[in-house]
């Protein structure tokens, strides 16, 4: 049984997303419609850069979401390889709501929009340089509980923003409790990293954010899913659409609670899990006992000589070899495959990402 996760922040790269944009009619229509929906060039920004306007929340969010979309949707239409027997979509943080565009709740230019009010909601809603974020490596979720309660009182917020596995915890509050426990873990010989983030986000300092973006999320039309989302508020299916909205509106302020999420699917027969979107965060994080996890992060579009078909592509979503693009020339020789697929085998540690 087959699941489809969808990145979030963290997975961003200047270029993400240039062959897709210079190959297929669809993903410039994609561009345009973001552009004209934001009224300024995303597109410019996601190809060309520069890196700190990428980086900037506002833009980060949007720009992953046209991404993931632009993939989803070559796989679907270019390469009419329609997505089948899949019982879950898991998105991490605001790739939740690549998964809603995906199942067809939400419609793709209200994402965009809700994305980027969020970007700037979740940035303004503490001044820069209050809070931070700290990625600890190497110890489970009670483990690190421990290490938060030495954290003297005085020195601000310090919480627990996403449990993303048995060994990725993020922390997130005011940057003098994030810097005490960073010395705290480093005297214990502990890892951990800062990640380049500007805000604290996943935490209570958050709800600002939240509360600045109940009224357009709950005045935003959604529909319920054709595919189950698992949410990362409660780790769990939804399928109602009003439900939805609620815990997106939560989701802000709560806990991301990643590794939960995989268990669940994973108890409910998923042993395959396809990660479609910018970067290798999300198949890094997934650890499997007996099963496999594919990542489709582009589609490079090949020549007459050697033109795209699925081979070599996730059983989750092949239809049988030989398909290839509309309007493709025959070809004569040993094909590569058009999606570029990684693939962790059972059992692979998982790596290191700084996932937020």
């Amino acid at each position: 049984m087959k699941a489809i996760l969808f990145p979030g922040q963290g997975s961003q790269s200047v270029g993400m997303g240039l062959e897709l944009y210079k190959n297929f009619d669809l993903v410039k229509k994609i561009f345009k419609n973001a552009d004209e929906k934001l009224n300024y060039s995303i597109s410019k920004i996601i190809l060309e850069g520069p890196e700190n306007e990428l980086k900037l929340t506002k833009n980060t969010q949007p720009a992953i979401l046209i991404i993931s979309h632009s993939i989803f949707k070559v796989i679907n239409e270019e390469f009419n390889i329609k997505i089948k027997n899949i019982k879950y979509f898991g998105g991490h943080s605001l790739g939740e709501y690549s998964a809603l565009v995906s199942s067809g709740s939400l419609n793709f230019e209200d994402a965009l929009y809700l994305l980027h009010e969020r970007g700037k909601s979740m940035q303004e809603a503490v001044p820069e340089g209050k809070g931070s974020m700290l990625a600890v490596m190497g110890l489970k979720l009670e483990e690190v509980k421990k290490y938060i309660n030495q954290i003297k009182k005085d020195k601000g917020l310090c919480e627990i923003a996403n449990d993303n596995s048995d060994s990725q915890i993020i922390l997130s509050g005011d940057k003098s409790a994030i810097d005490e426990i960073y010395k705290i873990l480093k005297n214990n010989k502990k890892k951990s990293i800062f990640l380049p983030v500007s805000a604290p986000f996943h935490s209570s300092l958050m709800k600002p954010a939240s509360e600045k973006m109940e009224d357009k999320i709950n005045g935003t039309n959604f529909k319920n899913p054709s595919i189950h989302l698992v949410s990362n508020v409660t780790a769990s299916s939804i399928q109602d659409s009003e439900q939805i909205k609620n815990l997106l509106i939560k989701q802000i302020f709560s806990k991301v609670r990643w590794r939960e999420s995989i268990l669940y699917m994973i108890k409910n027969g998923v042993n395959e899990f396809i990660e479609i979107g910018p970067g290798k965060v999300l198949s890094g994080l997934v650890r499997l006992p007996d099963g496999v996890v594919f990542r489709v992060e582009r589609v490079p579009v090949a020549t007459h000589r050697d033109p795209p078909r699925p081979v070599g592509v996730p059983p989750a979503l092949a239809q049988g070899r030989g398909a290839r693009v509309k309007g493709s020339r025959p070809w004569h020789r040993p094909m590569r495959p058009p999606l570029r697929v990684a693939v962790n085998g059972p059992g692979r540690a998982p790596a290191h990402g700084g996932k937020v």
